[in-house]
């Protein structure tokens, strides 16, 4: 069975990737492509290294005939997403890859994003999009709210620790590094090459991430009280990555036990021997996640390093896991590709 699927923000980083890696699906066919301030171009004039692929010409959402459509990516950036997915065909099975549907509580939206949520039913009804803690519960959704990609990261090391009660719940540090495509595609002076190469820093510093809304979410659900996270982002000088390293206290020997026992059966996510750090390079352009640790020089102290693609398993490889499980597919379905390397 071949499915139909719509993009709509088809021409960012994210909706390019979609587009990438639905290309290499056995059973989805992309029928509708919606960028709106590119509306009327070809898929090659506002993405040249996709010009192969033979695909609808760019237009506005408002364009798109959405009959016949199994599922629609929206690729929007945050508060345009939900006033576009509550005028969408309610019958329609949707994976946002915005923040605007990964907050449960109004509240907490409003706290992190400055703005009253303007879909509160479409809130209701969605499901967090990590897929391997919500899988069950996004097999059956129609709205499926894909998360941060710096969220993801820090949750694929965290949650199964919290879960097996081997760290302290207050003493946990999380220092990440992001590569510049996670910006998105507008165009921002602090991004221009001049000033970013050659160069990092510092964002968002001392608790004002928006991301911690979903650490906060999690984290406390997962360990039935508050849990708050320190934690610091920094900028890369590299074009797509993550590298989160968590500084924790609990034994080293259990916490690596506890992470390699909730991946053992999980096609994307690998823990590495003791010891052993991942790098960027190995997983850039993949749905791979990478994860390693050590000890500290500090008995009862463990370093814990992750790495994953921001492009592909923190937005759009993510929602393409997703969507399969929505559709009733292979899991792995368009994703197995492996690393670019070097």
């Amino acid at each position: 069975m071949t499915h139909s699927i719509a993009i709509i923000g088809a021409s960012g980083y994210t909706g390019a990737e979609l587009i990438r890696l639905i290309a290499t699906h056995p059973s989805c066919e992309i029928k509708a492509l919606a960028a709106n301030s590119k509306a009327g171009q070809s898929l090659a004039q506002a993405f040249p290294h996709l010009r192969h692929l033979s695909l609808p010409d760019l237009v506005t959402w408002e364009e798109i005939d959405f009959t016949g459509i199994d599922l629609c990516f929206c690729a929007l950036p945050h508060k345009t997403s939900q006033e576009v997915i509550s005028k969408l065909p309610k019958s329609l099975k949707i994976v946002d890859l915005s923040a605007d549907f990964r907050l449960r509580d109004p509240a907490a939206y409003k706290q992190w994003y400055g703005n009253d949520h303007a879909a509160l039913e479409v809130q209701a009804e969605a499901v967090y999009g990590l897929t391997e803690f919500y899988r069950d519960e996004i097999r059956g959704a129609r709205v499926v709210a894909g998360t941060g990609c710096n969220a993801a990261t820090g949750q694929y090391i965290l949650r199964p620790l919290i879960t097996a009660g081997v760290i302290d719940l207050d003493e946990i540090i999380l220092d990440l590094q992001c590569g510049v495509s996670g910006a998105g595609r507008s165009l921002k002076e602090n991004l221009l090459h001049a000033e970013l190469s050659e160069g990092t820093n510092a964002y968002s510093v001392g608790g004002t991430h928006r991301h911690l809304g979903e650490f906060d979410q999690e984290f406390s659900l997962l360990a039935g009280r508050p849990v708050q996270v320190q934690f610091t982002p920094h900028l890369g000088p590299f074009n797509r990555g993550i590298l989160a390293t968590a500084y924790l206290k609990g034994d080293p020997q259990a916490i690596h036990a506890a992470l390699k026992a909730a991946y053992a059966d999980e096609p994307f996510i690998e823990v590495l021997p003791f010891g052993e750090t991942p790098s960027t390079h190995h997983v850039r352009g993949s749905n791979f996640c990478h994860i390693g640790m050590t000890g500290d020089r500090r008995p009862g102290r463990a370093i814990v390093v992750a790495t994953l693609d921001n492009l592909t398993k923190g937005s759009s490889g993510q929602a393409l896991q997703n969507a399969n499980l929505m559709l009733g597919e292979d899991e792995t379905a368009g994703l197995m590709l492996a690393p670019c390397f070097p």
